[in-house]
């Protein structure tokens, strides 16, 4: 079994706190470990984010210097390098969440060139600018816009994520249903391009099970009907926990595993 996204985000870059989360990974069973935080971490990323900033509670939100900005990537890559020098009797790869956007694309490219890692997942968190995951996207997001508009950007901006061709993994396919609000149009042929788009590009989909237990969606993974395109077109598909803390470490990951088969 393998839990393909964790989060070291409420800790250190330590290697005691990353096996807090390899003791968790064994105790579940977990086969493989991912681990990977977002690009809001580094200091490197924070250009990326400055669109974001034109809204004053998001801007709020990324000035938090005690969870934003305030570690190095090179700092990363020493912790990388360290916990690959040990044993832990599991597989533990390391990666990115990199926090997706159109126009900072180039940018990103930049970025992520002088680094190399196990594997980049790329995201799409936002709409135009706003955050559609967070309590005040209610406001800021939801309320204002049509939720077609709404899931027509997200699903554009996530296949941009694909022809990209920067990302090994598509971070949680369709947790923009986190808020249960739904369009009122037929979803299937988004999945299909996007089955067929993942397909042609070597990339991995996410059954991401943090809509679940942490927002408390009803779907325990993705929705079956994308899942089951995903299926069809045999996209890779890598379960998740989306941990951002050590006990949440392989959450539903043996369900969704006996799901599969």
């Amino acid at each position: 079994m393998i839990d393909g996204h964790t989060h070291l985000e409420y800790g250190e870059l330590c290697i005691d706190y990353v096996e807090e989360f390899i003791k968790q990974a064994k105790e579940k069973g977990l086969t493989t470990l991912h681990i990977l935080d977002h690009t809001h971490r580094f200091i490197e990323f924070e250009p990326i984010y400055a669109t974001l900033r034109n809204y004053t509670v998001q801007d709020i939100w990324l000035s938090n210097k005690k969870m934003k900005f305030k570690d190095s990537l090179v700092d990363y890559v020493a912790l990388i390098q360290q916990v690959k020098q040990k044993e832990y009797g599991i597989e533990v790869l390391f990666g990115l969440e990199v926090c997706y956007s159109v126009e900072k694309k180039q940018l990103i490219k930049q970025i992520l060139k002088p680094f190399t890692f196990d594997f980049l997942v790329g995201a799409v968190h936002s709409i135009d600018g706003i955050l559609y995951d967070m309590p005040f996207s209610k406001q800021l997001l939801w309320d204002a816009y049509d939720p077609n508009y709404i899931y027509k950007r997200y699903y554009e901006c996530v296949m941009d994520v694909i022809d990209s061709h920067l990302f090994t993994q598509l971070a949680h396919p369709d947790t923009i249903k986190l808020f249960e609000i739904y369009p009122t149009y037929d979803l299937q042929s988004t999945y299909e391009v996007l089955a067929i788009k993942l397909k042609e590009n070597h990339m991995a989909a996410e059954n991401n099970t943090g809509c679940y237990y942490r927002y408390h969606h009803p779907d325990m993974g993705l929705n079956n009907e994308l899942l089951s395109i995903l299926e069809h077109h045999k996209v890779d598909i890598i379960t998740c926990s989306d941990a951002h803390k050590p006990e949440d470490v392989g959450t539903c990951i043996e369900q969704l595993t006996k799901k599969k088969r």
